[in-house]
Order: structure tokens, then C-alpha cells, then sequence
């Protein structure tokens, strides 16, 4: 076989696993939200939900997907509106600084931009765009990462309710980072009611061929002995300066939720607000070992049933 017959074989070969991928998501989006979380836990961890009585992190998560839906959270994964609940609990001071808000990225103003900015997605997670010099601003790849996001339904990814009502739009933010790390640490609370029980801290997401490392620590910053979706940091991440702050901050804006992931970020030692997230991997990320699982869920008391969106 030639090497032109072989790149055309392959090349059918790719099509076709594009096709049947194509397939498997049309067919995922038409299921309702419970067949779908039934079926997608089933593939996650090899066995079925149990939402009669959950006992594990990933099972109580789905629960109150189906079962919780405080109207609430739509404002509160908006990467826009979000901020103004933050400014109000907590103070702005803690707010990365918003440059701009648009429906399109045709509406974008570069020319006002200052030379290092970042572009996000309200509404999703992963259209992102990291401007670190204007000047070398590949404006036709940063088009094509919004547009696509602008695009994405993350509802249907992991049936994550609450953003199924938030508008897509764009968000212009000050580019951050520390000067002693030259990176944006990701500092991500496990917050149950108000109190914080553990957090991971992600590192390496902004070097360039590296995947970015999680390493989890309890709520007195002691590394824990597991992993979940990404490896450990080849050296374990210190405890970051203004941690306690963090831990308090994390604390008074997870009140009144069942569990929330509150993230901050520290810069030069200053903290500054990164996002909620209600449901961590989306309730479909397996734990290293188990029994963490289960530790994580033990946390977690479930409401009562709250079924508006």
C-alpha cells in the first residue's frame, strides 16, 4: 500500500470516528436530563447511580442536578452577572477588573484594550483567549476559540442546569499574574454550607504543551493522598500567603448552598474572586482511590427538593 493510499485510508478511518461521535452526541442530547445522567454515570465508573439514597461526592452532585434547582445558580455561573453578587457579599476589591462585555466579537474594540487582557465566555468553560502582548494578538484564532464558544450549548456536556438560561456573550478582563509563580494559580474551595473542608490548587495551565496538575489539601492545608482528572505537581504547590483569607471568603459566599466549589486566585498577595461551580467535573469524574468518594460525599447534606428553574 502506497503512502498516499495509507493517508487516504486513515483519512476515511477519522471521518468515520467523527461520524459515530457525531451520532453518539445527537443521540445524548435528545435524552431527558435523568436518562442522560443515568447513562453517563454508568459509563464514568462502571455501575448504576443510586439516587434513592447516594452516598458517594459524584452521586449527591447528580441528585441535586435533578433534584435542587435553586433559581439562584443561573446568576451565579454567569461570569458577568456573578460579580455583582460577589461585590455585595464580599466587596469588589476582590473582582478582577472587567474591561468590556459583548454580544459578539465583532463588537470588540481592540484599539481600547490595553496591551494585555483576556477574553472569556459567560456562559461555558474553555473559550477562553490569554492576551499577554497585544502586538503578537493572533486575532483570527482568538475569533474562531469565541465563535465556537459562543456556540456551545454546556448544558448538554453534563446537564448542568444552570446554564442552560445564562446569555452567551463575551467578557474583556485584566490579564493577571503573580510575579513569584508567573502564572494564575487557580486556589479551588470545597465549600458545604458556609464551611470549607478542602480545596485543590491547579498549576502549569498556562504552559505551553503541559497538562495543568491538580493537588487536593484539607481545610488545614494538608496534602491529601489521592488524584482526580489530572496528576499531582511534580513539586507540591506551598501554602499561598493570603490562604486563610481565602478559606473565610470561600466560607461566607458558600452559605445557604449544600455544596459549592468557590475559586480565587492570588496575585502579588492580593486575592481576587475566579468563579462558582456548583458541580465539580460535572458529577462524572472518578476518584483515585475510591474511598474518596465517599469521604467527599459524607460531606455534602442534601435539601430538601427545590424543582423551579
Amino acid at each position: 500500500m502506497t503512502i498516499d493510499e495509507l493517508k487516504s485510508e486513515f483519512g476515511l478511518i477519522k471521518l468515520y470516528r467523527l461520524y459515530r461521535q457525531e451520532k453518539r452526541r445527537q443521540k445524548n442530547d435528545r435524552l431527558d436530563d435523568l436518562e442522560f445522567i443515568k447513562s453517563k454515570f454508568f459509563t464514568s465508573f462502571n455501575r448504576e447511580i443510586n439516587l434513592g439514597s447516594p452516598e458517594t461526592f459524584n452521586e449527591k452532585l447528580q441528585w441535586l442536578k435533578l433534584y435542587y434547582r435553586n433559581p439562584l445558580y443561573t446568576r451565579l455561573v454567569d461570569k458577568y452577572e456573578v460579580k455583582q453578587y460577589v461585590a455585595q457579599r464580599i466587596g469588589e476589591e476582590y473582582l478582577i477588573p472587567t474591561l468590556g462585555v459583548y454580544e459578539r466579537f465583532e463588537d470588540i474594540d481592540f484599539d481600547s484594550l490595553p496591551d494585555s487582557f483576556v477574553l472569556k465566555c459567560t456562559h461555558d468553560s474553555g473559550g477562553l483567549v490569554i492576551v499577554k502582548d497585544k502586538s503578537k494578538f493572533d486575532k483570527k484564532n482568538a475569533r474562531q476559540i469565541i465563535k465556537a464558544s459562543l456556540k456551545r450549548n454546556f448544558y448538554l456536556q453534563s446537564r448542568e442546569w444552570p446554564y442552560k438560561n445564562v446569555k452567551p456573550r463575551i467578557i474583556a478582563e485584566s490579564y493577571m499574574e503573580d510575579s513569584k509563580t508567573a502564572e494564575l494559580r487557580d486556589y479551588k474551595f470545597f465549600c458545604f454550607d458556609g464551611e470549607v473542608k478542602a480545596m485543590f490548587i491547579a498549576t502549569e495551565r498556562q504552559k505551553q504543551g503541559e497538562d495543568v496538575k491538580f493537588d487536593f489539601f484539607d481545610a488545614d492545608f494538608n496534602h491529601l493522598p489521592f488524584r482526580q482528572g489530572h496528576d499531582h505537581a511534580s513539586v507540591t504547590p506551598e501554602k499561598p500567603v493570603c490562604f486563610d483569607e481565602m478559606k473565610k471568603l470561600a466560607g461566607e459566599l458558600s452559605k445557604g448552598f449544600p455544596e459549592a466549589r468557590i475559586d480565587f486566585y492570588e496575585v502579588d498577595g492580593r486575592i481576587y474572586f475566579g468563579e462558582f461551580t456548583f458541580f465539580h467535573f460535572g458529577g462524572f469524574m472518578p476518584f483515585e482511590p475510591e474511598e474518596w468518594d465517599y469521604k467527599f460525599g459524607e460531606w455534602i447534606t442534601l435539601p430538601k427538593r427545590m424543582l423551579s428553574e
